[in-house]
């Protein structure tokens, strides 16, 4: 059966992207083909705003060249829209006849309240922050917004970006002390007229090529133990950190540096400045990384449309819903054994063994339904398979630390085997975090096995204490004898946990 595919084409001040989706066995669409080019228009707009003639042949020679793949590939409907080089040429319809007469595409402009509506769609459905500012600095343009409760309050579109920031004030390679000293006195003058923006100590999120390249350096400086840069959070601190790294090598060795695009070498230090002064004027100490922008945004605008639901109700169940997709995760199985750990949960609390807040329960309920995951892959290893998968794999919705957190507990085997995971991020918790999350990846294992047969039997859980003992009373619609086995060979591990005997009694 022949792959639904979808592709869009950014044409940025600074790079032009050819981006293709293939829609996978879950229903979702992911990337499949990502090509860039950089073009540098920006370069190409003259005082007076015309895009000259050379600009034009870069583009339409570039487009030339995605055609031939989306002509491989057999698109039909491509998505292709430029921003602020294009939109800031007065030469603009010119542009648009010549790309519709030398290539397959139709060139759509986006307006500034467009750039900016995409970037934050694609934030509000891809990471877990119900409030935040968004900036997205491009080669010709930087978009600004401020979003509350995931609803768009202000936007702004700057007529600046990394690019031209680089050309208006830093005549070589890389800025001197007097030429950056001018531009952050320019940022300040354009940000302060924003008083939307002032104090409102909200995550700063990053989105575009530079804020990735400033998060990739930041990685690669720290060795970091995780894959991957969506959702990845830097305190200001770590933003003058690498600040401070770029302005203290020559363009030779920033052009070497790990983490760093040799192509944005001569416009990352520009960037970074925004990202800085914008961390103090918000008064903020959060910046964190989408790695969905622009064409993400446009891509749910256009998925969703039949729906009318541009924004996604809820994000990490977007995300668990693609997990059961791709990992034939048993739906009804999962329900009852995040059912089961709730109950165990609220009864060890009800005894005072246990505190747990909402955000505790949030991981409890997900952990358990993702619990031995990684049998899909094989069940005598399950869970070192199922730690793997979910520490190394972007989980839209949770951040870094978030999805460690669910990788430990939904692969809990045993005390030891939680130790050793743990073992690259310790320093990311301190000693009653994981002993409180050994404790609930403990309570998950029991959770399972009290639906070992899948036929999920167990209706109540009654948790009495008596003395050192803890009695579990758990009622069942079926004969539980499968259930009861294998509940009694895994209560040790929380038994240990508890320091507390625990017994099982089952009745129907």
């Amino acid at each position: 059966m022949e792959q639904e595919k979808y592709a869009i084409i950014d044409i940025g001040s600074n790079t032009i992207r050819l981006v293709i989706y293939t829609r996978d066995k879950s229903g979702r669409f992911t990337e499949s083909e990502n090509v860039k080019a950089v073009a540098r228009l920006r370069n190409y707009l003259n005082e007076d705003n015309v895009l000259e003639q050379e600009g034009i042949d870069v583009l339409i020679k570039t487009l030339k060249s995605f055609q031939e793949v989306t002509r491989h590939h057999q698109l039909k409907d491509i998505k292709c829209v430029a921003t602020a080089a294009v939109r800031q040429a007065v030469n603009q319809d010119s542009i648009l006849a010549a790309v519709e007469k030398e290539t397959d595409f139709t060139m759509r402009i986006l307006s500034e309240f467009e750039e900016a509506n995409y970037g934050y769609l694609a934030v509000v459905n891809s990471t877990p922050f119900a409030s935040g500012i968004t900036v997205d600095i491009g080669g010709g343009s930087t978009e600004v917004t401020y979003f509350h409760n995931r609803q768009l309050i202000f936007f702004y579109s700057f007529p600046f970006g990394a690019l031209s920031l680089k050309q208006q004030f830093v005549e070589g390679n890389t800025p001197t002390k007097g030429e950056l000293r001018e531009l952050r006195s320019f940022l300040k003058e354009q940000f302060d007229q924003l008083e939307w923006l002032a104090d409102k100590r909200l995550p700063l999120i990053g989105i575009g090529g530079s804020a990735r390249n400033m998060a990739q350096i930041h990685q690669e400086h720290i060795e970091y133990p995780l894959s991957g840069v969506h959702q990845y959070m830097m305190s200001r601190d770590d933003v003058e950190e690498v600040s401070d790294l770029l302005k203290s090598v020559d363009f030779s060795e920033l052009q070497r540096l790990e983490g760093l695009s040799k192509d944005r070498a001569d416009i990352i230090i520009p960037a970074v400045e925004v990202f800085r002064y914008l961390m103090e004027l918000i008064d903020t100490k959060q910046f964190a990384l989408s790695r969905k922008g622009l064409r993400d945004g446009v891509f749910y605008e256009e998925t969703t449309k039949d729906f009318d639901l541009s924004v996604f109700p809820n994000v990490v169940e977007e995300s668990f819903h693609e997990l059961a997709i791709d990992y034939d995760i048993n739906l009804t199985h999962a329900f009852h054994v995040a059912n089961s750990a709730l109950l165990i949960s609220k009864e060890l609390e009800e005894l005072g063994l246990l505190s747990l807040e909402e955000l505790d329960y949030k991981r409890l309920k997900l952990s358990s339904a993702l619990y031995n995951l990684g049998s899909y892959i094989d069940s005598e290893s399950s869970h070192q398979h199922t730690f793997y998968l979910l520490g190394n794999r972007t989980i839209d919705g949770l951040l870094h630390k978030d999805r460690i957190v669910i990788a430990l507990m939904a692969s809990f085997k045993n005390k030891e085997v939680f130790k050793r995971n743990v073992n690259v991020y310790e320093e990311w918790f301190n000693k009653e975090e994981l002993a409180k999350y050994s404790l609930l990846g403990a309570i998950i294992k029991l959770a399972y096995s009290l639906n070992a047969t899948k036929r999920d039997i167990v209706e109540t859980i009654e948790l009495e204490e008596n003395e050192d003992k803890l009695v579990f009373s758990v009622q069942c619609r079926e004969d539980w004898k499968p259930e009861q086995y294998q509940v009694e060979k895994q209560k040790k591990h929380l038994e240990k946990q508890l320091k507390k005997t625990i017994d099982f009694k089952f009745y129907k």
